[in-house]
């Protein structure tokens, strides 16, 4: 992969700082990353397969990446499975029957709460299992603003989700290391390097509230062109207790 100069300033520092600021990888951490064939996932293992290599964090650490199969007939975790293999690490992947539970047995008829539910359980799961104690997701900063406008619009709430979260039952932490980056950057990263996106057959895939966020999120920052980093800004200037969801259920719903 072609890393270039200017990749520091757009990638690898924005995703150190976010590590450094948060604490939220230490020497010696097993670190699973949560691998869902999504863009933001891919470029996730990515980087901090890169920071690692190259020690940008000053020490050492371990990558696990983790794939649920939620069942889906039409998923094909293939190109992702050799991808991963590429870069010298084996993906793990836990068959799960989330699809039959959350579209067939419950017959949700708003399922991402639920299924976003199952899917965080089995996989801080499966991580304790293997001796992680760290769960990295690939949230950036827009699902963080997303976020925010949901529970102010829908719950009357001026807070998101926190970077990283401390779960008590896993007792493993889970941390969202690009959440100083933008999706477009990703989209770029992830068209320039050619990495490899796994189909979504999920039925509700792009037809959700969450949706309907982006796009407002889209309008406000062609009025707004600096309200990814003015948000960056005040959920850094903020008092945590004030800013933070402490439920981490809570940040991708819907």
């Amino acid at each position: 992969m072609s890393f270039k100069k200017k990749d520091n300033q757009s990638y690898y520092n924005p995703v150190r700082r976010a590590i450094l600021n948060h604490q939220m990888i230490e020497p010696g951490d097993k670190v699973a990353i949560g691998m869902s064939g999504g863009k933001d996932s891919t470029t996730l293992l990515v980087l901090l397969d890169r920071i690692r290599r190259q020690r940008r964090l000053g020490f050492d650490f371990e990558i696990v990446p983790i794939m649920l199969d939620m069942g889906f007939e039409d998923c094909d975790t293939t190109p992702m499975k050799e991808f991963v293999e590429s870069m010298g690490y084996e993906l793990e992947i836990v068959p799960t029957n989330i699809a039959k539970v959350v579209f067939e047995i419950r017959e949700e008829k708003s399922p991402c709460s639920l299924c976003a539910k199952l899917r965080r359980g089995i996989l801080y799961n499966r991580a304790s299992e293997l001796g992680c104690q760290k769960v990295a997701l690939g949230h950036h900063v827009d699902d963080a603003l997303e976020t925010y406008f949901m529970n102010f619009l829908f719950h009357g709430r001026l807070n998101s989700f926190e970077p990283k979260s401390y779960l008590t039952k896993t007792k493993v932490t889970m941390i969202r290391p690009m959440i100083y980056l933008e999706e477009k950057q990703i989209i770029r990263f992830v068209k320039r390097e050619e990495l490899p996106v796994v189909f979504n057959p999920c039925p509700v895939d792009k037809k959700t509230k969450r949706e309907e966020i982006k796009k407002l999120v889209t309008n406000l920052s062609q009025e707004y062109p600096a309200i990814r980093e003015k948000f960056i800004m005040g959920m850094e200037q903020g008092s945590a207790e004030d800013f933070w969801i402490k439920t981490c259920h809570e940040s991708l719903l819907n």
